[in-house]
């Protein structure tokens, strides 16, 4: 008899693995999904950037699985006829003082292997981006625009094809071990498997709770908000144009990112959303917002960071201040330049007791359930690489 095998979340990496499990024969696979369509929170607003691996830790999870996900997003979106862009980005130190972090983001993009990186000088970049301003970049040319959505609902179709299920509308609201396996409940039905992954991204430590798992990590929902640059003035982007991030903080900061429908939008920022699908200020949980200001770690977090958190939350507030640091790289632009507000993203970010904002991917196995407690950027480029390594991992093993 076939295992039975459900998966919690329809965003990117959930659906990549109930891929990756039909194309293996692991099991009948279902795929239950809180939402009426698929790829509705993270994997729906991001950049839509196939990262190339400049950022991460060598031989961390995140380095490994992003070069392997870069590979198959490519190659899957060959297959599938889906638009796939190498538009390339450039990492820009607007001056000298960035150089040292620009020198450090060189060599960990290195030791990662990202193909085809340059260092390149003020008049190389003006080559590149002909309006862009810097002393300095690095240049990865294989840096590449998709839409995940799209991919998502093509990886879905082959689930479907697989002889999977994809059950949207069905929120998780309880999870118990039984003697036949583990209990599943939503609202509508209640099911039973021999196995079970979550990978649901701004509720995985709610869900975590229902299988007695640890508390910590927690997620922090932080939410970028994005401008668009209006259509007369999208010759001012070539393709992507990232600032130098701050070593001390996980995001990237404010940069501009040709889309793959050739749009052209800034941002985002990263301020703390009040609520976990907090896509404005005007959306608010009192409980989600209670619960990150009572966690352990909330004093070590605002200690280490609240400049920073200032810095964003007057900018998301201020248009003159973000437009101000858009700036700073492209002093051509005007205000007028970022005509209006796209729909924001949230960013389930974790975070441990101690304050300390996770910075790789994380897998938690609790009996039958493997819960992925982590999974920030790049999980949407790395997705297809995380669903073999936590089959690898943790299903082939426990057969």
């Amino acid at each position: 008899m076939a295992e039975r095998i459900g998966v919690v979340g329809g965003g990117i990496v959930g659906v990549a693995l109930a891929r990756a499990l039909t194309r293996h024969g692991l099991g009948e696979v279902t795929v239950l999904e809180k939402e009426r369509r698929l790829a509705l929170h993270q994997t729906g607003r991001n950049s839509g950037v196939v990262h190339a691996g400049l950022y991460y830790a060598p031989g961390s999870l995140k380095a490994r699985l992003c070069a392997i996900g870069r590979e198959l997003t490519r190659e899957f979106c060959a297959e599938k006829k889906l638009p796939y862009r190498e538009v390339g980005k450039l990492v820009v130190a607007v001056t000298s003082a960035e150089l040292p972090a620009l020198a450090d983001i060189e060599a960990r993009a290195t030791a990662n292997g990202v193909p085809g990186l340059r260092r390149v000088n003020p008049d190389e970049l003006r080559a590149l981006e002909p309006h862009a301003a810097g002393v300095a970049a690095l240049h990865s040319p294989h840096t590449a625009a998709v839409d995940y959505t799209a991919i998502t609902e093509a990886m879905a179709d082959d689930v479907r094809q697989g002889g999977g299920r994809i059950l949207l509308g069905h929120e998780v609201t309880a999870i118990s071990t039984v003697p036949s396996g583990v209990r599943v409940v939503t609202p509508t039905d209640d099911f039973t498997f021999d196995r079970l992954i979550v990978c649901a991204g701004l509720q995985s430590d709610v869900v975590a709770r229902f299988v007695g798992a640890s508390a910590s990590p927690k997620i922090l929902p932080f939410r970028g908000e994005y401008w668009a640059l209006a259509p007369a003035r999208q010759h001012l982007v070539r393709g992507m144009i990232y600032p130098v991030p701050d070593p001390r903080f996980p995001f990237l900061g404010v940069h501009f990112t040709r889309g793959v429908y050739d749009d052209v939008h800034v941002g985002p920022n990263a301020v703390p959303a009040l609520a976990r699908e907090g896509y404005t200020w005007g959306r608010i949980s009192a409980r989600d917002t209670w619960a990150s200001l009572t966690w352990p770690g909330a004093a070590g977090l605002a200690r280490a960071h609240w400049r920073m958190g200032a810095k964003e939350i007057a900018a998301s507030l201020v248009k003159r201040l973000y437009f101000a640091e858009a700036r700073r790289f492209i002093p051509e632009l005007e205000m007028a330049d970022l005509s209006h507000k796209t729909a924001a993203g949230v960013r389930a970010q974790a975070w441990d007791r101690s304050g300390a904002l996770l910075d790789d991917f994380a897998v938690d196995p609790v009996g039958a359930v493997t819960l992925l407690r982590n999974a920030p950027s790049p999980a949407a480029t790395s997705a297809m690489a995380i669903a073999d390594h936590v089959i690898d991992t943790y299903v082939r093993v426990r057969r």
